[in-house]
């Protein structure tokens, strides 16, 4: 039975006024294929007009059927275009029932192409989309269906562990830049259907691959609902990073604190989904987001759940307080110092007075000078190369301080505050969260300037306050302690034994609330007493 070809008028036309104004009308892509190769390979390479890149090879099967390949250099697999498709194109032929088949799909993808992932479309654009998404595009003569083949071979980053979240304990495999790598990696740990990804593409002309995942029945429906129409109403014309789609979701744009989770490791993602929360890939970056997110989430590690409770609560308590430090440490110098030196014993008093005797500054000044002066150092060592950073960071701190001290015109309590300081904000698990608390210190230290103890009891409320009224996805920033859930404080400044967090967290998760049956507290059996 022969193939019947029929005429596209639409397209037709516009192959017309491309050779007589040789522009391609704007809606020639939403057309549907012609059943002529020669009219769809004209369009299409007018489409990819200087695209050095886009390769077509046309091809001969079995002497006479005509048959176009579309792909971009760099992105396929050129040994599985060779192997698979135009070796038994070209030299083995085409299947005696050729003659007997109606349609493309029929000939390549049920007998000849041994591909997992084939799909036959219709229009001129569905082919440009794919062939942009690094698939294959097989077009027929007398055919006005494409076939697609999912051939993907472009160079990719092995899995590694992640540098920025680091562990003692715990899984070593970390996200890449390949949105099914990452996706497979939280597959592996969850192998349930009730996990989903939900597939998205936004940008305008980056067309960058997302997923929405979240387990069925754990998720809060409220807040899926909220992340997918968040997601949707996006109109952006590219998607570089996961930060692209963070600026366009988070509640609140102007608050120093995150309200979304990111995260390279995908054991943090999997444990979030448990709990209810939904995760956000995207492609092209190694990090994730998680919504929706909580102050007590930015102040936990992932090694906290892979030690035991009791060291994993002293932790805790050293990292709160560290991270207490970190903001309110050169406030409080500052304003004992200026307006408060009753408070200060006296022999301590003292020694402060003749360190600080001949400094021209204010302690305000001399303090927000050496902090500026720290986060330069600090800047610097992130962005100079691994090899020189780290001992410019340090030997720039020693030499500068020394020499600030020995000059008169920084004391050396305030140099010992400021190192204090800063190595109480490098214990901030996420490094989000921290930068939050790098911002406030600045204000901070103004209010302690101007109105001492005052200024740092305001200053203090003030960011409770903000704490207290932020929402991320509808969920309170600061729960479960405001408003507070006793079952769920099990997880915030301590944790508990994992065989007592027996209820997932009530403000996040959906209809499933019980996580662990009760009654598996471990101990000796009855009866196991040596006698």
């Amino acid at each position: 039975m022969m193939v019947k070809i029929r005429k596209m008028r639409p397209l037709k036309k516009a192959i017309q006024e491309l050779e007589s104004t040789g522009v391609l009308p704007l809606n020639v892509q939403d057309e549907v294929l012609a059943a002529d190769i020669s009219v769809n390979e004209q369009i299409l390479k007018q489409v990819f007009e200087n695209c050095s890149d886009i390769v077509f090879r046309p091809i001969c099967a079995n002497r006479q059927t005509k048959m176009l390949l579309i792909y971009i250099d760099g992105l396929v697999d050129k040994k599985i275009v060779e192997q698979v498709v135009l070796k038994p194109m070209m030299f083995e032929g085409m299947p005696d029932g050729l003659k007997q088949v109606n349609s493309i799909g029929e000939i390549i993808q049920d007998q000849l192409v041994a591909i997992t992932q084939v799909k036959a479309v219709s229009k001129v654009r569905e082919v440009s989309d794919a062939v942009l998404k690094s698939n294959l595009a097989v077009l027929t003569d007398g055919e006005s269906q494409a076939l697609l083949a999912d051939i993907k071979g472009f160079e990719k980053r092995s899995i590694e562990e992640p540098s920025a979240e680091l562990s003692v304990r715990g899984p070593r495999d970390g996200f890449t830049e390949t949105l099914r790598v990452n996706t497979s990696l939280v597959r592996r740990r969850i192998r349930s259907p009730r996990l989903k990804m939900e597939p998205y593409s936004i940008g305008d002309l980056s067309q960058t691959d997302i997923a929405i995942s979240y387990i069925e029945g754990i998720a809060s429906n409220s807040v899926l609902e909220e992340v997918r129409q968040r997601v949707r109403r996006i109109q952006i014309d590219g998607i570089l990073e996961s930060a692209f789609i963070e600026e366009f979701i988070e509640d609140l744009p102007f608050s120093p604190f995150p309200q979304i989770q990111n995260t390279e490791r995908p054991d943090v993602v999997c444990a979030s989904l448990l709990e209810g929360k939904v995760a956000i890939f995207v492609d092209n970056t190694p990090f994730v987001l998680i919504v929706p997110m909580t102050f007590w989430t930015g102040v936990q590690a992932a090694e906290d759940y892979y030690e035991r409770s009791i060291f994993t609560s002293f932790i805790r308590f050293v990292r709160f307080t560290l991270i207490n430090i970190s903001l309110f440490l050169p406030s409080l110098y500052v304003a004992v110092t200026t307006y408060h030196p009753q408070l200060i014993p006296t022999n301590l008093l003292i020694s402060i007075a003749a360190a600080r005797e001949g400094i021209p500054f204010p302690t305000v000044v001399e303090a927000l000078m050496m902090e500026f002066l720290f986060e330069g150092l600090r800047e610097a060592g992130v962005r100079l190369p691994k090899a020189v950073g780290s001992a410019v960071s340090i030997v720039g701190a020693l030499v500068i301080g020394q020499a600030a001290v020995q000059a008169g015109i920084i004391s050396a309590p305030m140099v010992i505050i400021v190192a204090t300081t800063g190595i109480s904000s490098f214990s901030f698990p996420r490094y989000n969260l921290g930068t939050a608390y790098r911002v406030l210190r600045f204000p901070m230290l103004l209010l302690s300037g101007i109105l001492g103890l005052y200024g740092v009891a305001f200053g203090a409320l003030a960011i409770i306050i903000h704490l207290t009224n932020i929402r991320s996805f509808g969920v309170p920033y600061l729960s479960p302690v405001a408003p507070q859930i006793p079952r769920n404080l099990k997880d915030v400044l301590m944790r508990a034994h994992r065989w007592n967090m027996t209820n997932r967290p009530v403000m996040i998760s959906g209809e499933e609330k019980m996580r662990i049956p009760k009654g598996q507290q471990p101990g000796p059996k009855q009866g196991d007493q040596t006698e």
